[in-house]
């Protein structure tokens, strides 16, 4: 099955790059996969410290992933993969994909203005080149009607 993996956070790019894939499954049969990342946590001294802020950003992780699967299951009837992941944002897109042979593309959304987003910047950059499936860079600036239209 055609699966489009969709890298989420809070922006309101994710939620137009989340629609763009949610509508190319529809078209095409099929499925998505929405990805949520977390920072390496940077080293706390004391150790529970480090938990409590690790769990915190999990906890935060997993409610935007939540969120986004139910708009995407109550707008387009897909029901996605869920996958919450710790750890450098570039390799673990990478991991997924080699893992996931039904990934047809990596779709990325672009802040509107100013800086497109680190993901972005970094596989449409010098590692352009260097994944097995194409890239979908969908502009944080579009509206549902033009992603309707478009995609």
């Amino acid at each position: 099955m055609r699966t489009y993996l969709v890298v989420v956070d809070d922006s309101p790019e994710a939620e137009i790059a989340l629609r763009f894939a949610a509508r190319r499954a529809v078209k095409t049969g099929g499925g998505v996969v929405i990805l949520a990342l977390i920072a390496p946590a940077e080293f706390v001294q004391w150790g529970g410290v480090q938990a409590t802020i690790e769990e915190e950003a999990r906890l935060h992780a997993e409610a935007i992933v939540a969120g986004a699967a139910g708009t995407l299951f109550a707008e387009s009837g897909v029901t996605p993969s869920i996958v919450v992941r710790q750890g450098d944002g570039p390799k673990i897109v990478r991991e997924m994909i080699a893992a996931t042979p039904d990934v047809a593309a990596l779709v990325l959304g672009a802040a509107a203005s100013g800086a497109p987003g680190p993901l972005v910047s970094h596989f449409a950059g010098a590692d352009a080149g260097s994944l097995s499936v194409p890239v979908m860079i969908i502009p944080g600036g579009l509206t549902r009607e033009d992603i309707d239209r478009m995609s």
